[in-house]
């Protein structure tokens, strides 16, 4: 039979379990920082730690998902232990996947940090900056419950959409002007999109600390339109 989930043992379970994840994000946030780091400085040595890091991330992620599944198991929580649960396993697969964009980001580094300096990588730094407090805000929303933050998430994430288009359209159209540098153009467009995904992982987390602390799906969720028929 299932054990209590009132027993302090289950508070133990979950409160190592959000121990584990938050060891995880705080793996994942240097790891983008590292990143971007090289990518400002041209330290390819910072590059070679986000790589290396990696598998240590992963590693916490399975971890994460090994101890969730067996607190499901043992004890069979219900309502919002049962939600916080799953948005902690979930949490982690988030995490992992920034920490796969920062892999990214830190290998076109490398290869961009093998050629001349290009002037325009400093147009990637807004970006990276709404990227890296995005992420920021998504955590403490988990951490703390906090449903405004959270809802204020997708809106930014539109706002980072829209950076990563005009980097792209910039970088398109100084191609034909500067054909030499059309790697290191396409680097930093690939680069821009990582970051553009490390906001949509920011996202997810936000609407997971939404379902974790009210049971609301928000996923998918669009603003309703305005109505066409107003002042008519």
């Amino acid at each position: 039979m299932p054990q209590p989930h009132t027993l302090h043992t289950f508070d133990e379970a979950l409160t190592n379990l959000r121990n584990t994840v938050l060891m995880m994000a705080s793996l994942t946030e240097r790891s983008l920082d590292n990143a971007m780091y090289g990518l400002f400085q041209r330290d390819s040595d910072r590059c070679n730690v986000v790589i290396a890091d990696d598998e240590e991330i992963d590693s916490l992620e399975k971890a994460v998902d090994k101890d969730g599944y067996d607190v499901l198991i043992r004890y069979q929580p219900v309502a919002s232990d049962f939600r916080q649960v799953i948005a902690t396993m979930k949490l982690s697969n988030n995490l992992e996947r920034v920490g796969d964009a920062a892999v990214n980001i830190a290998r076109r580094v490398k290869k961009l940090n093998a050629h001349p300096a290009l002037p325009e990588v400093q147009t990637l730094e807004p970006m990276y900056t709404e990227a890296k407090a995005m992420l920021k805000d998504s955590l403490r929303a988990f951490t703390d419950g906090d449903l405004e933050i959270a809802a204020e998430l997708k809106p930014r994430d539109r706002q980072l959409d829209r950076l990563n288009k005009d980097i792209a359209d910039q970088l398109t159209e100084a191609m034909p002007k500067n054909p030499e540098q059309l790697r290191g153009y396409l680097n930093l467009i690939f680069i821009a999109r990582a970051l553009e995904r490390v906001g949509d992982h920011a996202t997810n987390i936000a609407e997971d600390a939404i379902f974790a602390t009210s049971a609301q799906d928000t996923r998918h969720s669009h603003p309703a339109p305005a109505d066409s028929s107003a002042g008519l």
